[in-house]
């Protein structure tokens, strides 16, 4: 599969079906290798005689002087290691420089990862990837594919940059020593997944100078707003099994002093390289956030690497959840969860990876007897909640002898008194893997708040429960459809979908026809879902026809595991001598044009003909006849829509044609061949236009996403550009902007 925003193309990047990308630079010779990650090929280099070896791409691309780049490939050396560069070439395609990553640390015959990131300089034009590494002798080999130039991969939402999540940087470090240590950016041999683009050949790494604690941060600040969650993730690779090895979020006031930090221990398995997490509200008087690592009771010389630094918003567990992520996911302990009365004990299960449905770590609930214990969350703002129904749920898995167990949700005032409590039915807690138990309930008079109690019994001495995942959330239909006339879509909201599964969405028509409906990376077929709530919106719905909607969701086996049926809808035709011209990729282009006239329908067809000697009738081969061609004569009535349709004829994409029911024609795709605009009189301040578009039907297109921002904020726009004229010098549109789109890029 092709890397998101890679400027080589998908040959040059895998190798497959062939290396013309690539061509010897210096000391080698190049061909096609086999046993690759992403593809069976691979680019192999073979050095001519000792010293450094170098392939480059045989194209240049075109890049923007001050603008990061990065380039990262998948290497493979078991006698040599390897580095990767940008090479950085004038207008006349003359060498200025190049900025090289850091020499692996180890050779390895495993996969792994070689990057560098750089700054595009003032004089620069075009770019080339370079690949080198320098053997001690000739007929050495080094092996690449999977090999990515473009701007800078980020994670969406964080509000650190690109420079201070992966290290890519070869300058402008962003990491300080801060007790007992140093620090420095290392190169090590780490294999990380093909398709995990956010991590890559550089690491922060700390190397602790005598026994004792040690720790080092990060200089960026992040600005932040008191009272809001923010959820931290890092790779840490720690020296030993069981170090001690933490991150914290460090929140400062205006002045940059500290006044908070929440940590999060790693339990390390073993020397790995492991996801840890945490995350806390920024309190009063919060004006940035940061992050810090380190080691707690360390030997001299031990080494703390870390990699793909993160601040973000937490993820939404369940949308509308007002469980805060430490209650919820357990990353960091148990959170605000307590036991009231009982015997039982909660701990944080390690070490990391032992269990979880969310994150690395769950919660275990431990009973020595066979008796029942009260467990029993933090208390949660809910809002004016009275008279709304609030559901709970908790992920739930037995791990040693049995457990049955009362749902209860606990309501106060705003005043902190206990108003009443509403709880389920005692049920065993199923034996066997993870459950979701949950349990809804409607909120008296007065509520503003709520716990979540869980009444365990062990039916057994030295029983031992997992939780994980949890989550309260407003009860809200399991489907919604709005219409907007306006627009001429459909907004469809499938909610308390499994987010292990996948999910295809069908629009349903009054004759029972069936159609895939569009999402963000294609039609949404059998696609995987990251959230428990879908939020479609349907710009290629019939006008003037009732649809509805039908969602399922199936396993890993095939099995439907949810379905989903919305109300009937129906989008409001207009004016009949309008119709719609639509984008179905980019549909913030879509316009309504006044109609001058509908097309006179052609229908080709490819035919041979031959003519028989001292026969009458020509003997005909023909092909199908081909799909409906005309010309469709539009108007536009002022500069506004001129331009709008100058906007969406453009980018040449397949269209869809709209028009009311009754008017003759059906729901079209066309393409628009070469268009005419012309002027309806000789009065030069007229505004009016008409516009013949030759139209050639067309095949719905499948793999076309609806374009979206997918997270993307003002917050990194900030993060990424240094200044709003740095902004308007990248971009050429506010479109542009809002979909990353770069000049060049």
């Amino acid at each position: 599969m092709a890397i998101p925003g890679n400027m080589l193309s998908e040959s040059t990047s895998s190798m497959d079906p062939s290396v013309s990308g690539w061509v010897a630079k210096l000391n080698c010779t190049i061909g096609k290798g086999t046993g690759g990650r992403v593809g069976d090929g691979c680019l192999s280099v073979r050095s001519v005689a000792s010293g450094e070896m170098q392939a480059r791409t045989v194209a240049s691309y075109e890049v923007i002087p001050g603008t990061e780049y990065l380039t990262f490939a998948d290497a493979s050396g078991a006698t040599v290691p390897e580095r990767i560069g940008i090479r950085w070439l004038d207008s006349t395609s003359t060498e200025i420089s190049i900025t090289w990553s850091l020499t692996t640390a180890t050779a390895s015959a495993t996969w792994h990862r070689i990057a560098v990131a750089g700054i595009a300089p003032d004089t620069a034009v075009y770019a080339q990837v370079v690949l080198s590494s320098t053997p001690a002798a000739g007929a050495v080999f080094s092996f690449y594919e999977n090999v990515y130039l473009g701007l800078s991969i980020r994670t969406t939402g964080n509000l650190l940059s690109a420079n201070a999540e992966s290290m890519e940087r070869a300058s402008d470090w962003e990491y300080v020593a801060g007790t007992n240590c140093s620090i420095s950016r290392t190169a090590p041999m780490v294999s990380w997944p093909a398709a995990f683009y956010l991590a890559g050949g550089h690491a922060a790494t700390m190397t602790v100078t005598g026994a004792g604690d040690a720790d080092f941060s990060c200089t960026e600040r992040a600005p932040v707003t008191p009272g809001t969650q923010y959820y931290a993730l890092a790779y840490l690779n720690p020296p030993t099994s069981g170090s001690s090895a933490w991150m914290e979020l460090r929140f400062y006031n205006a002045a940059l002093s500290q006044i908070q930090a929440t940590r999060s221990v790693l339990a390390a398995p073993g020397t790995g390289w492991y996801s840890q997490r945490v995350a806390d509200f920024a309190p009063a008087g919060a004006a940035y956030v940061s992050l810090a690592f380190g080691l707690t009771s360390a030997t001299g010389g031990q080494v703390l690497r870390v990699d793909h630094a993160t601040i973000t918003l937490p993820p939404v567990l369940r949308e509308g959840s007002v469980v805060p992520y430490a209650d919820a996911s357990f990353e960091r302990g148990v959170g605000g969860w307590t036991v009231p009365s009982g015997v039982a004990t909660l701990a944080r299960l390690t070490p990391w990876g032992t269990d979880s449905i969310e994150g690395a770590y769950c919660m275990t609930v431990s009973s020595a007897t066979a008796t029942t214990s009260v467990v029993r969350s933090a208390r949660y703002a809910l809002g004016a909640a009275a008279g709304h129904s609030f559901t709970h749920e908790t992920g739930m898995k037995v791990a040693a002898g049995g457990w049955t167990v009362v749902l209860t949700t606990r309501w106060y005032n705003a005043a902190n008194s206990l108003i009443s409590s509403t709880s389920a039915a005692s049920q065993a807690v199923p034996g066997s893997g993870w459950w979701l138990l949950s349990f809804a309930a409607s909120a008296p008079a007065g509520t503003t708040q709520a716990e979540i109690e869980y009444s365990f019994t062990a039916t057994s001495t030295s029983s031992v429960l997992r939780m994980d995942k949890v989550s309260l959330w407003e009860t809200l239909p399991l489907t919604q459809v709005t219409v907007d006339d306006d627009t001429a879509s459909v907004t469809v909201t499938i909610r308390e979908l499994p987010t292990t599964d996948t999910v295809s969405v069908w629009r349903v028509t009054p004759d029972g026809t069936r159609t895939l409906v569009r999402g963000p990376s294609g039609l949404i077929d059998k696609t995987a879902t990251t959230s428990d709530v879908l939020v479609i919106e349907d710009y290629e719905a019939p006008l003037g026809v009732p649809v509805y909607y039908v969602a399922e969701s199936r396993n890993s086996s095939g099995v439907v595991t949810a379905s989903r049926t919305t109300d009937t809808v129906t989008i409001d035709p207009g004016d009949y001598n309008e119709a719609w011209l639509k984008d179905p990729g980019q549909p913030q282009r879509n316009m309504r044009v006044l109609v001058e006239k509908a097309p006179d329908w052609d229908r080709p067809i490819a035919q041979a003909e031959h003519r028989v000697r001292r026969r009458q009738n020509s003997v005909i081969f023909s092909d199908v006849r081909g799909g409906l061609e005309g010309d469709l004569t539009v108007w536009t009535r002022t500069d506004a829509e001129r331009a709008a349709l100058h906007r969406l004829l453009s980018p040449g994409s397949v269209l869809l044609w709209q028009a009311a029911p009754g008017m003759g024609v059906d729901d079209m795709y066309v393409n628009v061949g070469q268009i005419r605009e012309g002027r309806v009189t000789s009065y030069a301040p007229e505004l009016w236009r008409t516009w013949t578009l030759p139209l050639k039907q067309a095949d719905m297109p499948v793999t076309v996403g609806v374009a979206s921002s997918a997270g993307r904020t003002w917050q990194d726009i900030l993060t990424e550009n240094n200044t709003w004229g740095d902004v308007l010098a990248k971009y050429a549109t506010w479109e542009d902007v809002l979909f990353d789109r770069p000049i060049g890029g």
